[in-house]
């Protein structure tokens, strides 16, 4: 088997060899190439823009409840004793997760996944065949990198992901405030009614919004159990046979639960 350099070479004199309608067509294939790389990697730039975008709005919006971190970031600042203030934070809640582009976002990412998930699945198939000269190859080498970039962003997706999922689900500011209004009835017993019905308000809010929301998956693969058992069999089986022919002992990651 030739090794990586000597294909390289080999490449560089054809390209050299060949006539000057064969070099246009190489050269214009590889610009073609490289001009789709950078348009994808653009797009996945400009959804990790958004996801960042996300994560700061979530950031901010769980400055507003807070008087130290309001005043810190220059917002606003207002506690939820009150039926309409909950209100207002479930409105604002509810505009700031969907603010900014939702679906185009959604297939960027969801493509990304998938076409991840094939490289990686024509990567296991080449370790299995041979895993001694994988690296010797061009094509091999080319979706090797190929899949390390685009894992690399979808690491980063999830990981803002998951940030902002647990900004917005945090259900510590309404628990404190529960806390904050049997202590004002006590201390304030003319307002008892009021504070009362303030307390249901943030009880129904709180049991909504742990019903209602569900953790970060990347590509909605909780919501859809056909990618969920593809990406389980497809993926985790693959590896398991990799690393059984790499390590020389068998493994079932296949098994394990996601």
């Amino acid at each position: 088997m030739t090794s990586l350099s000597e294909e390289l070479q080999r490449s560089v004199h054809t390209l050299l060899a060949a006539d000057w309608r064969q070099r246009t067509l190489l050269v214009f294939g590889t610009l073609e190439r490289l001009l789709l790389s950078a348009i994808f990697f653009f797009l996945l730039s400009v959804a990790e823009r958004t996801f960042k975008q996300r994560f700061r709005y979530s950031k901010f919006f769980c400055h507003l409840t807070s008087a130290r971190r309001a005043q810190r970031s220059e917002l606003p600042h207002f506690r939820l004793n009150k039926v309409r203030n909950i209100k207002t934070w479930l409105s604002l809640r509810s505009y700031l997760k969907r603010r900014g582009p939702q679906r185009s976002v959604d297939v960027i990412v969801s493509a990304a996944f998938l076409i991840d998930l094939c490289l990686l699945s024509v990567v296991c198939v080449q370790l299995i065949t041979d895993h001694t000269t994988f690296l010797n190859s061009l094509f091999n080498c080319e979706i090797l990198l190929w899949s390390l970039g685009i894992g690399a962003y979808l690491l980063r997706f999830m990981t803002l992901g998951t940030k902002t999922n647990r900004k917005y689900c945090n259900l510590s500011v309404l628990i404190t405030e529960q806390i904050n209004l049997y202590l004002g009835m006590e201390q304030k017993p003319h307002k008892k009614e009021e504070l009362m019905l303030a307390n249901h308000v943030t009880k129904l809010a709180a049991q909504l919004l742990k019903e209602l929301e569900s953790p970060f998956k990347i590509s909605g693969m909780s919501a859809n159990p056909l990618l969920y058992n593809v990406t389980k069999v497809v993926i985790l089986s693959a590896f398991s046979a990799v690393l059984t022919e790499v390590l020389g002992f068998k493994l079932k990651l296949y098994k394990i639960k996601l």
